[in-house]
This record gives C-alpha cells, sequence and structure tokens, in this order.
C-alpha cells in the first residue's frame, strides 16, 4: 500500500508540472463564422523557452508566407474577405523546444457549383449529372429538383427512375432509361450546412440512339457524292480523248500518201 501511495503522489506531481509548464495560447476570436472578414490572433503565455518563430497554417498545411523568425509570443493573421474559398480550419503555430498550436474555426455558408452545367446522353441510357462543394463546413444534406414549367418538383432517390449517391464533397444523380421528352429540362442541386443554402443548375439534354451515327453517315454520303463526282468527269472526258487520238493518228498517215504520190511521179517523169 505504501508503494502504491507513493507511485501516486509521483505522478500527481508530474501531472502539476506539466499542467504549470504547458503554455496557453488565447485565440481571439476561437472561431468565425457568417464574417466578411476577420484577424485571428493568437498570444502565447508561459512558454518552455524562449520563442524561435512562428506561422500559421490552413487545413494542416503550412501557409508559407506566414513563416517569421521572432521570440514575440503573439501573431496576427488577416483575412480581408472572407467566402468559401478560405474557410477552413486555420492554426496558429508556436515554435520553441517544441512546436505548441492554436485552431481556429473559419465556416462560411455552403457553395454549391455543377460539374458542368450542361450534360448530355442518349436514349435509353444513364444520364449523370454532378453537383460539388469545397465550402466549410460541407454540406450535410444534398436534395435535387426536377424543373418543369417553371417549378420545381423534388427527385426521390431510390427509384427505378432516380438514384441519388451523395458524400459531404459532391452529389451524384443518375438518371436511367433517358427519354427525350420526360428528361430533358433543368435539374437543380441544393447543399445545405448549419449556416445556409446554396444551389446550382444543370441542363440535361437527350439525343436521339442514332445521333452517334450521324457524323458516319455524313461521312459515307460525303464519299458516295465525291465517287459519283469522279465517275461523271471520267464519263464526259473519254469520248473528247478519242477523238483527239484519232485526229493526230490520221494526220500522219494523210501526209505519207502525198510524199508517196509525188516521189511515184518523179520516177515516171525520169524514166521517159
Amino acid at each position: 500500500m505504501a508503494l502504491l501511495w507513493v507511485f501516486g503522489v509521483f505522478l500527481m506531481f508530474l501531472f502539476r508540472a506539466s499542467a504549470l509548464t504547458a503554455p496557453t495560447i488565447l485565440a481571439d476570436p476561437d472561431e468565425v463564422s457568417n464574417l466578411t472578414s476577420a484577424t485571428l490572433t493568437c498570444n502565447l503565455t508561459d512558454p518552455p523557452s524562449a520563442i524561435k518563430g512562428h506561422y500559421w497554417t490552413k487545413n494542416g498545411k503550412e501557409i508559407v508566407t506566414t513563416r517569421v523568425e521572432s521570440q514575440a509570443t503573439h501573431t496576427e493573421y488577416n483575412l480581408p474577405k472572407i467566402d468559401h474559398n478560405n474557410g477552413g480550419k486555420y492554426a496558429c503555430v508556436f515554435i520553441s523546444t517544441e512546436e505548441f498550436s492554436k485552431t481556429i474555426e473559419v465556416k462560411t455558408p455552403p457553395h454549391v457549383s455543377a460539374y458542368k452545367h450542361s450534360e448530355h446522353g442518349n436514349e435509353k441510357d444513364v444520364g449523370k449529372l454532378t453537383c460539388v462543394s469545397h465550402s466549410y463546413p460541407l454540406p450535410n444534406d444534398w436534395t435535387w429538383y426536377l424543373i418543369s414549367n417553371g417549378e420545381k418538383t423534388p427527385i426521390v432517390n431510390g427509384t427505378e427512375k432516380f438514384e441519388i449517391e451523395s458524400t459531404p464533397e459532391k452529389t451524384i444523380l443518375q438518371v436511367f432509361n433517358l427519354d427525350m421528352e420526360k428528361d430533358m429540362g433543368d435539374y437543380m442541386c441544393f447543399g445545405q450546412n448549419e449556416f445556409g443554402m446554396a444551389s446550382d443548375k444543370i441542363h440535361l439534354r437527350v439525343r436521339s440512339r442514332f445521333a452517334a451515327l450521324w457524323p458516319f453517315l455524313g461521312i459515307v454520303v460525303e464519299v458516295i457524292i465525291l465517287i459519283a463526282i469522279i465517275f461523271i468527269y471520267e464519263k464526259r472526258r473519254k469520248p473528247d480523248e478519242i477523238t483527239d487520238d484519232d485526229d493526230s493518228g490520221s494526220a500522219p498517215l494523210k501526209s505519207n500518201s502525198s510524199t508517196n504520190h509525188k516521189e511515184k511521179n518523179v520516177r515516171q517523169r525520169n524514166s521517159n
């Protein structure tokens, strides 16, 4: 029992000693939400040894421009504009015999963007529409709507026609057995977090199953027309060439006959 008591006292001593030497970082503000700008501030108290420097991180990655060699126990990071691009987990880090940090969350309303604002698919195939978010915190709920005649109709997940697959970062709507008359149109994705809701629109075009053949058929038609033009041209050109050949061939024959006749007359005169 005595040994256990001594061991317990020793542990308590170590705990108090560590509590006394552990530095405290006061952040102001502790959390940023629904603000258009902010200055993040950290103050370090009771450092175990001299401070060698400090820097800031965002989502675990160092913001390189913030690293400073200094013995100061105070640091600031300015956010002149807060939107979905710079929301996240920021941390001030002080460098001493070891590193000490404090996290400040910068939260923003959700931001939703269509991966493509125009998608297309062929009849009877499956259409895929995708929306993504890069805000912090990410949406905790996704919903889809079909816009018809200016009215939004909610899309029910898990039917023969629709299936929705969602993660905090993105949502995918699959439309099965595409129909040109029923499925073509505008779709809207909505993402929601604790600070609000955002949406974006995607236009879905549905083509005939034979649409993919049109380029090939166009090439075939062009080849047929080209062959027909060449055939007609050759057919018209050949008679002219034959006439030219006959004319050029007959001329030498006439010339030879005239020459032979003259030579015969000369011989007859000489003999006389």
